[in-house]
Formats: C-alpha cells, sequence, structure tokens
C-alpha cells in the first residue's frame, strides 16, 4: 500500500504515531481524537461496499452535517449521523456512531466536491429534526441553521416538502410555518383563542401606539391593564430586528405599560407557563377574573403531543 511494508505499518502504529480507527482506516495522525478525522472515519466505515462503481454511498447527515457546515451552539446527543441509502446493507457502525438509512437518497444531496461528504444543510436541517430526541429539540433544530444562514428559508421547505411519513410531519410543518414568518396573524390569532379558552379577558390585537420615534404596531394589548404582549416569530431573532424591538418596548414600558415578549414557538411547545406570565400580569394590573387553566392545560398539553402525529 502505497510503498509501505506491513511491518512499517506496524512499527508507526506501535510507537503512537498512526493508529487504527475501524475495520477499513488507518488514521495517519497521533492518537488525540479530531473531530474530522472521526467524521471521516465514520463515513469511510459505515459505507455499504455493494456498488464499488459509485464509490463511498454514505455520507454525514442530521445534526452532524450541519456542524460540518458550521453550525455553533448545539452539541446534541454527542452522536455521529451518518445516513446511506436504503437498504443498501451499510456496515455496522463504530461505537458513537448512528446509521441511518434513507429512502430520500439521491446524489444531489451530497457535498463532496470539499471537506467530508455531508448532506446539504437544507436536508441536513430536516433530518436532524426527524431525528430529534425531543420535539422541542426538532424544534431548534429546524429554526437554529436558518438562523445561522446555513440555509434559506425556501430551501428548508423543498427539503420538508419531500417528507410523506414520519411522526414528526405535522410539527415541523406547523414550526416551518413560523420560520417563513407569512402568518404573523395567525401567531396572534391562536394566542387570543389560548386567552379565550383559558378564561382571559380578550385582547385588542394590532394596537397603534406613537411615541418618541414615531407610531408603530402592538401585537396584543389590554388596554384597560395596559398589559402589552409580543409575539414574536423568529424573524425578531436577527439582531437589526432585536434591537428595534427592545428599543420600542422601552419605551412602551417607560410609558407605563408592562411588556411581556413570548416566541411563538413557545406557544406550540410549552404554552402553559407563558399564559402563567400574561395572566399574572393582568392580575398584578387589577384584573379579577376567573380562569380555567386547570382544563386549558390538560387541552393544551393533548394539542402539543398531537402535534408530533400524523
Amino acid at each position: 500500500m502505497l510503498g509501505i511494508t506491513r511491518s512499517q505499518m506496524r512499527a508507526e502504529i506501535d510507537a503512537g504515531r498512526w493508529r487504527v480507527a475501524g475495520r477499513e482506516c488507518l488514521v495517519v495522525a497521533p492518537a488525540a481524537s479530531s473531530t474530522p478525522v472521526d467524521w471521516w472515519v465514520a463515513v469511510l466505515e459505515t459505507a455499504p461496499r455493494t456498488d464499488p462503481t459509485k464509490g463511498a454511498r454514505a455520507a454525514l447527515g442530521g445534526l452532524t452535517a450541519l456542524r460540518a457546515a458550521g453550525l455553533q451552539g448545539i452539541d446534541g446527543d454527542g452522536l455521529v449521523h451518518v445516513c446511506a441509502p436504503k437498504s443498501s446493507r451499510p456496515l455496522s457502525p463504530l461505537p458513537g456512531v448512528r446509521v441511518h438509512e434513507t429512502r430520500r437518497w439521491d446524489d444531489d444531496q451530497v457535498i463532496a466536491t470539499s471537506g467530508v461528504p455531508r448532506t446539504r444543510p437544507e436536508v441536513a436541517t430536516v433530518q436532524a429534526a426527524l431525528w430529534a430526541r425531543t420535539d422541542r429539540e426538532a424544534a431548534l433544530l429546524l429554526v437554529a441553521p436558518v438562523q445561522q444562514r446555513l440555509t434559506t428559508v425556501d430551501l428548508v421547505g423543498v427539503a420538508l416538502e419531500r417528507i410523506r411519513r414520519d411522526r414528526r410531519r405535522s410539527l415541523l410543518r406547523s414550526v416551518f410555518v413560523d420560520i417563513a414568518g407569512g402568518v404573523r396573524s395567525l401567531n396572534e390569532l391562536d394566542f387570543a383563542a389560548m386567552c379565550r379558552r383559558r378564561g382571559l379577558p380578550e385582547p385588542d390585537r394590532q394596537v397603534v401606539v406613537s411615541g418618541a420615534s414615531g407610531r408603530c404596531y402592538l401585537d396584543v394589548r389590554w388596554h384597560r391593564w395596559r398589559v402589552v404582549v409580543e409575539v414574536d416569530g423568529v424573524g425578531h431573532l436577527q439582531p437589526d430586528r432585536w434591537i428595534d424591538d427592545s428599543l420600542r418596548h422601552n419605551e412602551i414600558a417607560l410609558a407605563g405599560d408592562v411588556v411581556l415578549r413570548v416566541p411563538s414557538l413557545g406557544l406550540r411547545l410549552d404554552p402553559d407557563r407563558h399564559l402563567d406570565a400574561v395572566e399574572r400580569a393582568l392580575r398584578q394590573s387589577g384584573w379579577r377574573g376567573t380562569t380555567t387553566a386547570r382544563n386549558v392545560r390538560g387541552s393544551e398539553r393533548d394539542s402539543s403531543h398531537m402535534l408530533g402525529r400524523t
């Protein structure tokens, strides 16, 4: 092999300069672990050998592919996720490697021109959400790559449309609506419906107020109790939007209103705690109504659970 004898290989391994990694790979590097090296080993060691004319038919997938593409701040389950074509008989994975066989495999999904073979960011985003440990993690993994500009909303939407059967299909489509940002009023209507079911007073929506910086629109406001709720979609987390929102809300608070920020994803995945805060704000401002919080919480938990079903 490359003019190196077996005895020379054994000497390098015994000296700790090279290391054996699996059945097929020899790492010409010190024994210390390296993430890119481990990714290469995972792909090469699990690639099916059924069709040698097509080369190594495996690639990093899901969160691992996103990390290889530059995703920051999410470590996940610590496993290396590798995908291979359905029924291609990938080799048994190494410890710490999880292999996913996918029906949605084609060469256009794999980026082999630079670095480790991996699924494209939009495909990896959907894979990561489908393979996530919890619905909350799935929502985060669908949002984060778009926030960090590894991919776009349109590309994720196309990749999501390819999913025909999965227990999280409905949840991911629901979260995607928030990412797309085209149904801001629907978030507000959903929030108002939650308030009604809980027995909270009916809020005003899209209220126009004037401040030092001019006129602005408030998502939800109870004028009588001077409580404002802003239902934030993903777009509000962009740095420029975030700064503008903070300045605007500071002015509203200084004028005497209580301002609460509620993420739209929070309403879908954990509505109880956000509605608890809204109720406390109303009561502290003088509202004395009664609620049906216990029944609503049960129904909302059922609805949240059902989002994960098809």
